[in-house]
């Protein structure tokens, strides 16, 4: 345990958060996502599981130390819900409350049709599965930057 952390990041998740770059994805799925074949596809071919964590809980914890890309208009993507894309089930809304309690500010989720999302989750840098049966429970978290001025000390 650390101070001031989360007790959810422990430290696989830890080290995937800290490895990843500015603009890298991180895959943030439930638990009916093909997680395992999609994770060996990723950059770090990492999978790390939170079993009998909703995922509401799971994207706060990750939320208190991963910063959201600002220079992109669709920092958080979603996966849309096959025949009514404009869907937004409780899972996603409960998401986009901690998106925006995050962010100190509104920033709407972003669709992706189901099979792009599954080409876009290959493509980040590592999985996150979140044990939320509930479906459509998957996310993309595009990683932002912390500016700081050389030599300044920490706030």
């Amino acid at each position: 345990m650390l101070k001031g952390l989360d007790p959810l990041l422990f430290p696989d998740l830890l080290w995937v958060l800290a490895a990843m770059g500015h603009g890298d994805d991180l895959a943030l799925v439930d638990a009916n996502h093909p997680s395992e074949a999609i994770a060996r596809a990723t950059v770090s071919g990492r999978l790390i599981t939170l079993p009998g964590v909703t995922m509401q809980r799971a994207a706060r914890a990750i939320l208190s130390v991963l910063p959201l890309d600002g220079f992109v208009p669709d920092p958080v993507r979603r996966m849309e819900v096959v025949g009514d894309p404009a869907a937004l089930p409780v899972v996603q809304r409960e998401v986009q409350a901690e998106i925006d309690r995050a962010e100190g500010r509104s920033l709407p989720l972003q669709g992706i049709e189901r099979f792009a999302f599954y080409d876009a989750a290959r493509r980040s840098f590592a999985v996150v599965q979140v044990g939320d049966p509930r479906p459509y429970g998957c996310f993309l978290l595009r990683k932002g930057v912390i500016a700081a001025e050389l030599g300044a000390e920490p706030s």
